[in-house]
């Protein structure tokens, strides 16, 4: 599939993973402190004009982050990390999905055929006091129909991920 740059960012899909790089103006401890804080990850994570409510913060191998996006007009769809993985201002790997206000995972509220859990990995750099991040995402034990439903979301998906990183800058801005 074609790369797109957009803000200092590059996104591709490759081997049915979305692959999201981008360098924000910022030094590599901050920006890993906002990627594990709740009270910082609340400011930014998510959809743009969203509000992120956390109701579990557990950030070890096994750890959640449970938590609900509030849509601009109220309608509330919760979601959840499972970590796996965490090796300090290097790398986080987690199981993102949907869930309901009790952290069971469930179907998407959009499709029934977008996959139920897609596996993370996020990475750190730092160069020059600029910090570039890498997350790769992918299905996990999903079927052909919900693998090929997520790559068929490339688009949507790049331009949800271009807003959320927009705000991670935006507000890496605000904290500096």
């Amino acid at each position: 599939m074609s790369e797109n740059k957009t803000n200092n960012m590059t996104t591709t899909m490759e081997d049915n993973q979305l692959v999201i790089t981008r360098t924000l103006n910022a030094p590599l401890e901050l920006v890993y402190k906002v990627w594990t804080e709740a009270e910082h990850l609340q400011r930014w994570w998510g959809p743009k004009g969203f509000k992120i409510n956390v109701f579990k913060f557990d950030l070890r191998p096994g750890g959640i982050f449970h938590y609900n996006m509030q849509t601009p007009d109220g309608h509330t769809m919760w979601g959840k990390f499972v970590y796996h993985e965490i090796e300090k201002q290097e790398k986080i790997v987690w199981i993102n999905s949907f869930s309901d206000e009790n952290g069971n995972t469930v179907r998407s509220p959009f499709s029934s055929t977008f996959p139920l859990e897609i596996m993370n990995t996020l990475t750190f750099a730092e160069q020059e006091g600029k910090t570039t991040i890498t997350l790769k995402g992918g299905p996990i034990n999903a079927t052909e129909e919900e693998l090929q439903f997520f790559v068929g979301m490339y688009e949507s998906m790049k331009q949800g991920f271009t807003g959320t990183f927009d705000q991670l800058a935006d507000y890496l801005e605000e904290v500096k």
